[in-house]
């Protein structure tokens, strides 16, 4: 595979973790993390750890932000590529009331992107109503 185009499927599967965060159909979960995937992240001072199966769980069992019609933001920050299969990316993206700062561990795997680590950072918490990044 060329550069180009290992380049281009890996932002092609950054945006399919964009829309998962953001749709929570999580029928498409599976082209997005791989099933040994491991999230790792602090949440009010305590580490908290998932399982990519955890994960799916808690996206399937809440309302998603676009059914809560929350507003979308997402920015891609930082491509590493250690080889032609694993790359680091690192991402914000708003999850309904929550700004979140990933690293997202991409390996390719049979010739697909997927993520098999992701450490969350809560960067923001926002108002229900509230629709843009303070400054």
């Amino acid at each position: 595979m060329s550069d180009h185009a290992n380049y281009q499927s890996l932002f092609e599967a950054v945006e399919r973790y964009f829309d998962l965060m953001f749709d929570g159909d999580v029928s498409r979960f599976d082209a997005v993390f791989a099933p040994s995937a491991q999230l790792h992240g602090l949440r009010d001072g305590n580490l908290r750890r998932l399982s990519a199966q955890e994960f799916k769980n808690a996206l399937a069992a809440g309302p998603s932000p676009k059914s809560k019609e929350a507003p979308r933001l997402q920015q891609l920050l930082l491509v590493d590529f250690a080889s032609p299969t694993q790359a680091l990316v690192k991402v914000r993206v708003r999850i309904d009331t929550l700004l979140y700062l990933d690293y997202l561990l991409f390996h390719r795997i049979d010739d697909a992107w997927l993520i098999t680590a992701k450490s969350f950072h809560v960067e923001q918490t926002y108002a229900p109503d509230e629709p843009m990044l303070r400054a």
